[in-house]
């Protein structure tokens, strides 16, 4: 059987590693993560048309910059408040709250500082404003099985960075 090439319908295995500028790993997955390739999972950064035609053993690296990876950061996304105006289950550098706005829109924030009596909460994505090197392996490629192609309709995930799906 010949090697397949990555091309529409595809299903594709992948590991990945994200750097910084300055090449620290920000995010690795040694598992191979599975999409359908031209399916409902979205790649960042035009790493669809960067795997395209590929085969099962290549490597691709991409330079993003912010607009192709996780966006500006957004300042307005960012609030700093009294520390005993916070509920005592937020009052941790990393903790996880979710905000409402006066439209009934949701968002994650992460507590991201604590310092002299004040909390600081930002619902940017972690990686939002930076330049990113994405390192790809590809490790399969072949024709999905029913349940594969079934499983990527309800998708939608955006693959790497900020949590898989």
């Amino acid at each position: 059987m010949a090697e397949q090439l990555i091309s529409a319908g595809m299903l594709v295995a992948l590991t990945y590693r994200i750097e910084d500028g300055q090449g620290n790993i920000l995010e690795q997955t040694d598992i191979p993560v599975s999409y359908i390739h031209g399916g409902q999972t979205e790649l960042i950064g035009g790493m669809d048309a960067a795997v395209d035609g590929r085969r099962a053993g290549d490597e691709v690296e991409l330079v993003l910059g912010p607009d192709q990876g996780f966006g500006p950061r957004d300042p307005d996304l960012t609030f700093t408040d009294a520390f005993e105006n916070v509920p005592p289950e937020f009052r941790f550098v990393g903790a996880e709250v979710q905000m409402e706005n006066e439209v009934g829109e949701t968002r994650q924030f992460q507590v991201t500082r604590i310092e002299g009596g004040k909390l600081t909460v930002d619902g940017n994505h972690p990686l939002a404003g930076k330049t990113l090197r994405v390192h790809v392996r590809i490790e399969e490629v072949r024709d999905p099985t029913h349940a594969e192609l079934t499983a990527d309709l309800g998708g939608g995930g955006m693959l790497p960075g900020g949590g898989l799906h």
